[in-house]
Parts: C-alpha cells; structure tokens; sequence
C-alpha cells in the first residue's frame, strides 16, 4: 500500500455511542478517515467513497422487515427507529454490489440477518428464558462463547472459545440466506454470523458482542476484528 494513502471506513450513526466506535477504528493508527452514515443527512452517496463499513449498535430492527410485525407490541416503541433500518439496509445493499467488507457490531448483527432474509428473536428472556445478555445496570455483562471449525472468524481469532461482552436482548433466529452461524453461547444463542464469500473476495462478519467497548482490547475477539475489517478494506481499495 502507499503510505500516504488514507484508507475510508463508512460508519452508521447511532447517536451519542458513536465516537466508541469511530474512536475503535481511528485507534487502529493507519491513516484512516471516518465517514459518519446518517439517516437524517441521508448521505447514502457518501458510501460509494468508502473502502469498507461497520453497523453499529442501538435500536431494535422494526419486525415489519422480517415479516414479523406482530412482535412489535413485545418492544419499546421509544427503541425502534425505522427510518434507520431502512437506511442501514441501502448501505448493506451498497456494499454487497461493490463488494466491499462490512462488519456488523450488535444491531449491526440483527440488521444484515434480515438483510439477508433472515428473522429475530424479538427478547431472549422471554422466548428462550436466557438471561445474562443483556447489560447489568451500566456495564456490560459478560459470558463465554463457543467459535465453530472452518470460519472466518476462526480464522482471525485464532482460538476455539474466548469471552466477550454482551448487551442485547434480542438475537438471530432463522438464518438469512447465504450466512452461516460462526459462534454460539453456551445456551446456543447466535454470537457470530458470516458470508460465505467467492473467489477472495472481502467478505461481511457479524458479532454480536462489542468489541469496540471490550475492556481488554488486546483480545483476539476484539483487536483481531479490527484488524481484520482495516486488512480487508486495504485490499479493495
């Protein structure tokens, strides 16, 4: 690469939580700018100069787009932002027709998966009665997980299991087309999907844990995701 090249990475906005996110990236130290996604601006143009893409946490996805809009009255309708989902989908269509990677943090998880065509579980406490998810007052709580064999993120994380922190209470369901389930919690919730992809080509991964706010950033499950969307990103542009 050249070195006074500037690497752009297109990051939705989800409010007050942003710089956590734009921060994580610009902490990578390449020379990196950041491209704020809003809704409101409705800047979706601003993608087509981007190298690469994070979904970022917040609210709940409306359960109109995945045809479930009955569970709308399980949600606070205070968390629900359609405006958003509508647009985060157009900058996942965007970068799935230039193939470009994209990475998908919490939200961002659920959002591609119905992207995709998959479904949520609207609250795991109540359809599945797992606790433990969801945060514990401010701070997030934090639990194991299980890594699957022959997956990317195995790949980058190197390691079969790792902990990570949690702060969500809704999860994949069905499976969206052409992803795959790349790690599990212990009560075999959803932690990771990713898109098989062709050819080399950069591909999409999706965590449902934060690793832009992990307190240990030295982990694989956080660090080494990083470095991975900024690596796959280098090599489309």
């Amino acid at each position: 690469m050249i070195m006074d090249e500037k690497l752009i990475v297109g990051i939705t906005d989800c409010g007050k939580k942003f710089p956590n996110y734009s921060g994580w990236i610009l902490a990578h130290g390449a020379n990196i700018e950041i491209v704020r996604l809003n809704p409101v601006q409705n800047n979706l143009s601003e993608g087509n100069r981007c190298n690469a893409f994070l979904l970022t946490g917040g609210e709940d996805v409306h359960p109109r787009f995945y045809g479930k809009p009955e569970f709308y009255e399980m949600l606070d309708p205070n968390d629900v932002d359609e405006r958003r989902d509508e647009f985060e989908l157009k900058v996942i269509g965007l970068a799935e027709k230039n193939n470009k990677p994209l990475l998908g943090i919490c939200r961002g998880l659920q959002v591609a998966n119905v992207y995709y065509g998959g479904t949520l579980i609207p609250d795991i406490l109540t359809h599945l009665n797992v606790s433990g998810h969801n945060q514990d007052e401010d701070d997030d709580s934090l639990h194991h997980i299980m890594v699957e064999n022959e997956t990317l993120l195995k790949k980058i994380v190197r390691a079969a299991s790792g902990e990570v922190n949690s702060a969500h209470h809704q999860s994949a369901d069905k499976i969206g087309e052409g992803l795959k389930a790349n790690a599990f919690s212990v009560e075999k919730i959803i932690e990771g999907l990713e898109l098989n992809t062709m050819n080399g080509e950069p591909g999409v991964l999706l965590v449902q844990w934060h690793p832009e706010r992990m307190k240990n950033q030295l982990s694989s499950f956080a660090g080494n995701i990083r470095e991975w969307l900024i690596n796959e990103a280098w090599k489309w542009k």
